[in-house]
């Protein structure tokens, strides 16, 4: 067992290294058969990215004690899941984006096809990690499937989507404009909350704590990520701004305002955190995760 003693700025670095080195080996480019499959899956994987969602469960994991090196095989999972989830995204049946991290998207490099296949086997690549993880006991296996799947699934991050789609010919009121992004953008923040409960085996009275922090991160996560779509520039960015305007999407910045959206992107935040002083120990770092996640200028 180990005790979180970094600054969060030196965290968020040597985490970040650890993460990004892992990734590089779970997806290795060692197929002489269908290697452009491999090569287009690590073009979107090993990109320039922040790592928010295996920072998070490893950030959860490391407060309760546990080493991120019992944890990192699994924080990597959701970051395959997440690309997964932004190459299908950038689609021309989808969001039709031409740019994604300061690059062209994945399928204007390797084509529609390849571009499908590389989400697809991302997807199932994260389900292979989480089985075959030495430091896992098959009890905490199932969990995390279990949470994965749920969280990513029709009821999660895929219902999200279909009604973000749904939402560009009826748009929403507030309220169900919360709903969309909490499954759309929130649960998969909620899942690496999750997971690095899980991973801690942290008492159920202190995960519904955890839980509702992350639903807060969540939304508050997505409002300023719209007021960013507006705000920003493609140099700050890496894509087009006003994506979600051009695309005819409802967004928190567009319903509310900039401003006003930003009101309550910060009262969010501070929910989030409230909900971590009912925790019996130290939640510095998950407080500092969530201002930095939140308070992001790009």
């Amino acid at each position: 067992m180990m005790t979180v003693s970094l600054s969060f700025k030196d965290f968020y670095a040597a985490r970040k290294d650890a993460v990004d080195f892992r990734l590089r080996t779970l997806v290795p480019e060692n197929s002489p058969y269908h290697a452009s499959l491999f090569e287009a899956a690590r073009y979107s994987l090993l990109s320039s990215a922040k790592r928010l969602r295996p920072l998070l469960a490893l950030a959860v994991a490391e407060t309760y004690g546990v080493s991120h090196l019992q944890a990192v095989n699994a924080a990597c999972a959701l970051e395959l899941i997440h690309t997964y989830s932004l190459i299908h995204d950038d689609l021309p049946c989808m969001d039709d984006d031409d740019f994604r991290r300061g690059r062209p998207t994945l399928h204007k490099v390797f084509g529609e096809s390849t571009a499908l296949l590389a989400g697809d086997y991302l997807l199932t690549r994260a389900f292979e990690i989480i089985a075959k993880d030495p430091h896992l006991t098959s009890d905490k296996k199932v969990e995390l499937i279990q949470i994965l799947s749920e969280r990513a699934g029709g009821d999660g991050m895929i219902g999200g989507q279909v009604m973000d789609l749904e939402a560009e010919t009826a748009p929403p009121a507030l309220s169900l404009l919360e709903i969309i992004h909490a499954k759309k953008t929130g649960c998969m923040i909620l899942a690496a909350v999750e997971f690095g409960a899980c991973l801690a085996g942290s008492p159920p009275d202190e995960r519904t704590h955890l839980e509702a922090y992350a639903k807060e991160v969540g939304i508050a996560f997505q409002i300023i990520d719209d007021v960013l779509d507006e705000t920003g520039s493609f140099e700050e960015m890496g894509k087009k701004p006003h994506s979600d305007l051009n695309n005819h999407k409802t967004t928190f910045a567009t319903l509310l305002g900039i401003e006003e959206a930003k009101v309550r992107g910060a009262l969010h935040l501070e929910r989030a955190k409230a909900h971590l002083d009912n925790l019996p120990r130290d939640t510095t770092l998950l407080k500092q995760f969530a201002d930095f996640a939140v308070n992001r200028r790009y």
